[in-house]
């Protein structure tokens, strides 16, 4: 006999048009929080013309991504112990501080202190907000909902530049981050009056030491790669001592997280070859993606001479190249049960995408960089949504969730590193060129300023253009030797055979976050995406399996009466009626004195059977992970079993 009990937290009881409208407000905050990782990209040719600073103009990106990298450990741990709300307002009004404070920097250092305070913010809006879904939508809906984010951060890598360069062409670079104060407000105030976190909380330990120690590693290595070889020589003071903070870092994160009881990242974890290789992967597929989304508009306005907004344009055919192939690639997996090829075909596409960019020159096409654009993202879209779901199918249950938010973690380190290191080959090649070709006392702009090198005399300006696009080609360069070293680490990708049939991934859990939940949170999402569409064909098979002989239709009405104990008399009306007349003539269902239906022993025990039937269809889709090992587990197939039959096929009116 299935268990009364439910592990499942229960949603609260929300009229339909609040949760629509929290929801909203929470996917706008997770848009702001995204297109601030892109949309200076467009930016930064007319910033560094008004402030200088070309050698640090990688760090206005690095800045927020190395902070959001750093705070996304810790913000789920304060939303347990101090509720959602009240941390996701302190984020937001983190992140709109460091927005104003950004519109008013009048200098380069300014900008880039400002932008990490915006990051720090920003972080916190990111995990938050996903978290924020488990307070107010069901578990068996919540995989439609996050991957609802993911789209939105999808959606952001590319509409970020474009926005960025209609603002800084129409207005003032400045806009990019004025324009989050009124819709930060306006969310921030929806969520003020709508929204509640439940009472119950987690009380988790918080690895402050590993955090701490993660973000001087990060920090200390970005700056060596960023700094080492252009601002100071190798062998200077300043970069062998950064390697020795780094160095230093490394060895007490390790001792830490050995005795923590939480840690950010349990290093057994990186004795798993699968784990290994997708953290590595996913670090590549961070730093290919935002070091060209950051530099080709830089190509493309200084180079081309097109306007930020076209710049920002001709970004899109990346996207358009991850859509398409992480859709396809997704059903394609669904239908086969294996992944492992889509990693080695998609890193080896992105290979030669990178490899085309490296070869961009003054006399390219200018539809050259939106096709080159397009070969990377049909490479980056058969990579990213493998690497989360290799991950999860090759570890242990307990570690089911800090190794799905450990795989994105490194995605986004990857990508905050990666803008770094190719700001530093880019500034340092930039100097070295200049300083071969251009004539002696030849009067050069003071940055990469397009108006400034576009008023050049012709002849200086061929030569300084030359010398621009000569720097750029190491960065793409470098990227693709990264990525062909990435396309052999895929060879060791091992294959383990997906469980329970159905696997609808779809482009939101390709662009996933680094998220801090429970292993019983991760397990609920992947139920929640390996749920039947086909609602009546699976009564349809329970039922047989069962010995039942009752429709779907009837199926669905003897499970909802059950399990409400009751329905009252107001409900089994019009469609309904017949079904419920049905149930009562052969025993099922009985109507009380006040007109209401309310189940029979008999009805109950075919409503059991059902449950038992659907829980171990249920069982069977998490066998990977051992479900019947783990009491909670156990107890959450419970809840979510009697849940899913109580909801009506699709030929059937639903009860409100």
């Amino acid at each position: 006999m299935i268990q009364e009990t439910s592990v499942l937290p229960a949603a609260p009881t929300k009229p339909p048009q609040s949760v629509r409208l929290i929801f909203g407000a929470l996917m706008l905050v997770m848009l702001l929080a995204s297109l601030d990782q892109t949309i200076v990209s467009t930016a930064l040719p007319t910033i560094v013309g008004e402030f200088g600073g070309l050698a640090h103009l990688s760090w206005i990106v690095t800045a927020y991504m190395l902070a959001t990298t750093i705070v996304t450990p810790l913000y789920g741990k304060l939303g347990d112990l101090f509720g959602r709300k009240i941390v996701l307002q302190g984020a937001i009004l983190l992140f709109l501080v460091g927005s104003a404070l950004c519109g008013l920097s009048r200098s380069m250092g300014a900008l880039i202190a400002f932008r990490a305070i915006q990051g720090l913010g920003g972080g916190g809006l990111m995990v938050t907000t996903m978290a924020a879904i488990g307070d107010i939508i069901p578990p068996r809906d919540r995989g439609r909902y996050q991957g609802f984010f993911g789209g939105v951060f999808g959606l952001s890598t590319v509409l970020g530049p474009l926005i960025g360069g209609f603002f800084v062409e129409h207005l003032s670079w400045r806009w990019i981050f004025y324009i989050n104060l009124p819709l930060g407000l306006a969310a921030l105030g929806v969520i003020a009056v709508a929204f509640t976190s439940p009472a119950e909380r987690r009380r988790p330990a918080i690895d402050v030491a590993g955090a701490a120690l993660m973000a001087i590693l990060l920090t200390a290595l970005v700056l060596f790669t960023s700094l080492g070889g252009h601002t100071y020589p190798w062998n200077s003071p300043t970069i062998l001592g950064l390697a020795a903070i780094a160095l230093a870092a490394l060895a007490g994160f390790i001792m830490v997280e050995r005795r923590a009881a939480e840690p950010i990242l349990p290093l057994p974890l990186f004795a798993n070859p699968t784990f290994l290789v997708a953290c590595s992967v996913g670090f590549i597929v961070g730093l290919a993606m935002f070091g060209s989304v950051t530099y080709m508009p830089i190509y493309l306005q200084v180079v081309k001479g097109v306007s930020p907004s076209t710049a920002g344009l001709q970004l899109t055919p990346m996207m358009g190249g991850v859509l398409v192939t992480s859709i396809a690639s997704g059903q394609i997996i669904s239908r086969i049960g294996r992944y492992r090829l889509f990693p080695i075909i998609g890193t080896a596409v992105m290979t030669v995408g990178l490899g085309l960019l490296s070869t961009l020159g003054i006399a390219s096409s200018i539809w050259a960089a939106p096709a080159y654009m397009l070969v990377l993202g049909l490479g980056l879209g058969m990579v990213m949504q493998v690497l989360v779901l290799a991950v999860q199918n090759a570890v242990d249950y307990r570690n089911l969730g800090v190794a799905t938010s450990g795989t994105t973690l490194f995605r986004s380190t990857g990508g905050s590193v990666g803008v770094s290191l190719f700001g530093a080959i880019f500034a340092a090649n930039l100097a070295s060129e200049l300083m071969s070709h251009m004539p002696a006392g030849a009067a050069l702009p003071t940055a990469s300023d397009a108006e400034a090198i576009a008023a050049l005399p012709p002849g200086i300006r061929h030569v300084y253009l030359e010398a621009f696009t000569a720097a750029l080609h190491p960065v793409f360069l470098s990227a693709a030797v990264i990525a062909a070293f990435a396309f052999v680490l895929t060879w060791f990708l091992k294959e383990v055979p997906l469980q329970g049939g159905e696997r609808s991934e779809t482009v939101g859990e390709s662009f996933a976050m680094p998220h801090d939940a429970t292993s019983l949170e991760e397990l609920e999402l992947i139920l929640a995406r390996l749920r039947l569409s086909d609602r009546g064909e699976t009564y349809r098979r329970i039922a047989e399996r069962s010995g039942v002989s009752l429709e779907p239709d009837e199926l669905w009405l003897l499970a909802r009466v059950c399990r409400d104990r009751a329905l009252p008399a107001s409900v089994p009306a019009g469609s309904l009626g017949p079904i419920a007349d049905r149930l009562a003539d052969i025993g099922l269902l009985t109507r009380e004195a006040d007109g209401s239906l309310a189940a029979t022993e008999a009805g109950r025990g075919i409503f059991e059977q059902l449950v038992a039937g659907y829980r171990a269809r249920l069982a069977q889709m998490l066998e990977r992970w051992a479900p019947e090992e783990h009491e909670e587990v156990r107890t959450m197939l419970n809840g979510f079993a009697r849940e899913l039959v109580a909801e009506p096929p699709a030929s059937t009116p639903r009860i409100s």
